[in-house]
């Protein structure tokens, strides 16, 4: 088998990783809240399973960590309108 053989197949899968990983990425982005919360516990539900190998163990804590961030963005985002209503009101009141 020459080098360039090998090296397709792995080429293919990283490629195909990377999309899936974008893929992963646009999905979570859209994710409510509650969604993500939910999704995070089952992760960690899961986490908690003797039964795991390693490598399922670090792809599920790979998840989790994005569930947990698109909680923390959804919930600043939140936090900046209503910072933002505030703000308003109290313009509007003088």
């Amino acid at each position: 088998m020459t080098a360039a053989k090998k090296r397709e197949p792995r080429a293919s899968r990283v490629a195909s990783e990377e999309m899936a990983r974008e893929s992963w990425a646009t999905e979570l982005a859209e994710l409510s809240y509650n969604q993500a919360r939910i999704a995070l516990e089952l992760a960690l539900g899961q986490l908690q399973s003797e039964d795991l190998e390693v490598e399922a163990m670090a792809d599920l804590y790979r998840l989790a960590l994005g569930y947990a961030r698109r909680c923390e963005q959804v919930l600043e985002q939140v936090e900046q309108e209503i910072i933002q209503l505030d703000t308003s009101n109290l313009e509007e009141e003088r």
